[in-house]
């Protein structure tokens, strides 16, 4: 448990009020919820643990297959609201160069029409994706990514190759900030470089419905995260108890998709210091992804002090020695510097 609280500032409380009070996406996901209770009407116990997603334990009427799909997600103030980030399976957050954070949304369950605006590779992204056996897709690459790409490290599809065939640029926004791509497109440029979609991740490790009653830890309805001090890319995340998940905000402004206004809900939220280094003039950064560390893990409105481990490539919390399990639904990963570290830079609130 985390042995004292980092208090919250009323700034950031006026900033988590006030999203409350804009937020007009609750009578949407209130909907997408009740939907997902109605199709699960009348289906046997039996057959509801026959088969699961494997990266959000949802439960599925067949058997799951499918190749995860990886896509590098531009979080610059100018591409937001962004597409695709409310049916992505897991996000993780680090941060790209300078305090500027970038988004890797890993796809399996759902298959958005449109993701992006899709940026720039960074190797430990590329590593991030491999540790799920993914398709990786960016627009543009780092000096490192692109030594792994080009060594055929990972299958990939980059806009640097396909700029105005499989990635579409949007008219409405300006260069950085309008590459797009369909999942039409994720599976036709799949199919031209002969990369197999078949196989499914292996399975992360979920709760029981059981297990996930019994949820203990400290009151966490609101989370602050601090990158850098730089109010354009702090991220909040505040609990909506009637929808029993996380909603999320970005300086103030909910994370929601960009054509159908559905807001980003999420089950697990897991947060990771790691040492960062800057290796060049434009800021790009090496993160240290292999270490381990301490974390924190929130799930139903409390949060856990939890260590973190790399295992096969992916970030998982650990608790008491053993990887702790998550909610089925999805789940967002942030990664911070441990300079100046996880209580310097998360701040929780404990009541609404």
């Amino acid at each position: 448990m985390l042995k004292r609280w980092i208090a919250v500032s009323a700034a950031a409380m006026l900033l988590v009020s006030g999203c409350s009070s804009k937020d007009k996406t609750e009578e949407p996901a209130k909907q997408e919820t009740e939907k997902a209770e109605e199709a699960t009407k009348g289906v046997s116990e039996e057959k509801a643990l026959s088969f699961q997603y494997p990266l959000t334990g949802a439960e599925s009427e067949s058997e799951v297959e499918g190749r995860a799909v990886a896509v590098m997600i531009n979080n610059h103030p100018n591409a937001r609201p962004q597409s695709g980030l409310d049916q992505a399976d897991i996000v993780y957050e680090l941060l790209a160069e300078g305090d500027v954070t970038r988004f890797l949304a890993i796809f399996q369950s759902e298959q958005p029409e449109e993701i992006g605006p899709v940026r720039s590779s960074r190797d430990y992204y590329i590593e991030l994706s491999k540790g799920y056996n993914s398709l990786y897709i960016a627009h543009g690459y780092s000096p490192e990514a692109k030594a792994l790409l080009d060594q055929g490290y990972i299958d990939n599809l980059n806009g640097m190759q396909y700029d105005g065939t499989l990635f579409k640029r949007a008219s409405f926004r300006k260069a950085p900030h309008n590459s797009y791509i369909s999942f039409e497109n994720v599976l036709n440029g799949a199919e031209q470089n002969h990369y197999s979609m078949a196989d499914a991740p292996e399975p992360l490790s979920f709760l029981s419905k059981e297990e996930t009653k019994e949820i203990d830890g400290a009151p966490a309805v609101a989370v602050i995260i601090s990158y850098l001090d730089n109010e354009l890319f702090n991220v909040i995340y505040e609990y909506d108890e009637d929808l029993e998940k996380y909603k999320r905000y970005s300086n103030g402004e909910l994370t929601a998709d960009y054509h159908s206004g559905k807001p980003v809900l999420l089950d697990n939220i897991f947060i990771a210091e790691a040492d960062h280094k800057v290796v060049d003039s434009a800021g790009r950064r090496d993160i240290n992804l292999t270490s381990g560390g301490k974390g924190y893990l929130l799930q139903k409105g409390k949060m856990t002090d939890v260590e973190w481990e790399n295992k096969d490539g992916r970030i998982l919390p650990v608790l008491n020695g053993k990887q702790a399990g998550l909610v089925p639904g999805k789940t967002w990963i942030n990664i911070v510097p441990s300079s100046p570290g996880l209580e310097q830079t998360v701040s929780f609130q404990s009541e609404q």
